[in-house]
């Protein structure tokens, strides 16, 4: 059985576990030199992250940024990023279930979409989006800041 929920201070170990397994060639922060960044995060009114449990440990996550937004009547949008569900859980459910709550979250705050991106090309992984209502439509575009290599 899994539980969806708000992030807290103390699921921040746990979230690090799922970031290591999003992006493997990452280098992360231990849970002390992060702590600053999660409370920021944790404190943002434009920013929520969300998680899923299983049997009462995080399983999967995902942040969402709402940005205010002077177009659509005002109406702010909303990107998701960071999702990932326990290796070992993956087919269960999990992620769906956090993106559909960040989701969910994004149009109580009156959002007038959500956005995603990703950089996988496994058609499970555009297959598992498109299951959890994504639309593929628009083209994305990126600058990587040259002077900071990924870690």
């Amino acid at each position: 059985m899994s539980a969806v929920r708000l992030a807290g201070a103390a699921d921040l170990p746990a979230i690090l576990a799922l970031y290591a397994q999003l992006s493997p060639g990452d280098l992360l922060p231990d849970a002390i030199a992060a702590e600053a960044t999660w409370n920021r995060m944790l404190t943002s009114d434009m920013m929520s992250v969300h998680v899923a449990e299983f049997e009462g440990a995080v399983a999967a996550t995902c942040v969402l940024i709402v940005v205010p937004n002077l177009t659509r009547n005002q109406r702010p949008f909303a990107l998701i990023e960071n999702v990932v569900s326990a290796a070992a859980l993956r087919g269960r459910g999990l992620g769906k279930t956090v993106i559909q709550a960040a989701v969910a979250h994004a149009f109580s705050r009156d959002c007038y979409k959500v956005m995603l991106m990703t950089g996988r090309s496994d058609p499970a992984v555009l297959g598992f989006y498109e299951a959890c209502s994504f639309q593929r439509g628009k083209t994305a575009f990126q600058i990587r800041n040259p002077a900071q290599p990924p870690r």
